[in-house]
């Protein structure tokens, strides 16, 4: 790595702030993003540039304004086409700029504090140390090598219905991103974790997040419908629209006494699943939001 990186800055709607991360980490050489100079410390924010993400980036190819403009014309296309409009993503305007290596690292990592998402689940970026009070769990993650690292409201959901719903002995994380649900799930005492993902490139990444954290799971590169175990307790947190697409299958992978969340959920689309809910017979044991974010925790009717 030489003296310089390349600072790429994306004009987003801050709602999908995940969703356009793991598109830069994904399709371009990328050592991190923050929501511009974003600063959390226990989820609350300590300064912020509303709208702007910062992405990192190392390789020289990049600074092709063309290329750029391309892939992030292709990505945001393709999330309208999974139903988000223009102005839940925002324009995706972006511009590029040439910085000295010296200090964007530290610059970068001092934007992550310790963070409790909920009363007894805690996420610490890798390079901090961090007691444990009493009996809670600690998660290591480092958040410049896969988006999902806990501070989104649509994972705190999801961990929260776990805490409320515990005594499960298997679970599924459907669409598990950097495998966080899933070592927690495991640390919460499960006797057997499954995650999968249709992203081939996240597994190697929550391989690695489960075994920095002592916790044994098993990923795959796999979808919902190849799964043929059934579970006690289902997470799935992904875009409204795959939910309704997948619930045949997700509710075929519950045991029959299970329950699963569903999260990933904008609250102005949650009519969409709940029409997937009812669609296949299932009843909604709890409701939870967390600010513009809802998820439903589900079981069979």
């Amino acid at each position: 790595m030489d003296n310089t990186y390349i600072e790429l800055k994306i004009s987003i709607n801050p709602k999908i702030e995940d969703e356009v991360s793991a598109v830069c980490f994904e399709r371009f050489n990328c050592e991190g993003v923050v929501l511009a100079e974003e600063k959390y410390k226990d989820l609350e924010m300590v300064s912020t540039t509303e709208g702007t993400l910062k992405v990192f980036l190392t390789d020289d190819s990049v600074k092709d304004i063309d290329e750029i403009k391309s892939v992030l014309k292709e990505e945001r296309e393709f999330l309208k086409l999974q139903g988000l409009s223009d102005e839940e993503l925002g324009s995706w305007e972006f511009s590029i700029e040439e910085k000295e290596n010296e200090d964007w690292s530290k610059k970068w990592k001092e934007n992550w504090d310790v963070t409790h998402i909920t009363d007894n689940v805690v996420i610490v970026p890798s390079w901090l140390e961090y007691t444990p009070k009493g009996k809670e769990i600690v998660i290591s993650l480092d958040p410049g090598h896969a988006f999902g690292t806990g501070t989104h409201q649509t994972t705190q959901l999801c961990v929260k219905a776990m805490e409320e719903y515990s005594g499960f002995k298997t679970v599924a994380d459907i669409g598990t991103g950097s495998g966080i649900l899933a070592i927690v799930a495991k640390k919460m005492g499960a006797d057997y974790v499954y995650g999968c993902d249709n992203d081939p490139d996240v597994i190697d990444v929550a391989n690695e997040n489960a075994q920095k954290n002592n916790t044994e799971c098993v990923f795959e590169f796999n979808t919902a419908d190849k799964i043929t175990n059934t579970f006690d307790f289902v997470c799935a947190n992904i875009l409204h629209n795959v939910l309704y697409e997948i619930m045949p299958d997700l509710k075929r992978i519950m045991n029959k006494d299970g329950k699963m969340v569903l999260s990933g959920i904008l609250d102005e689309k949650k009519d969409v699943v709940l029409k997937a809910i009812k669609e296949n017979n299932l009843k909604i044991l709890k409701i939870n939001h967390q600010d513009q974010w809802i998820s439903f925790v589900v079981a069979n009717a």
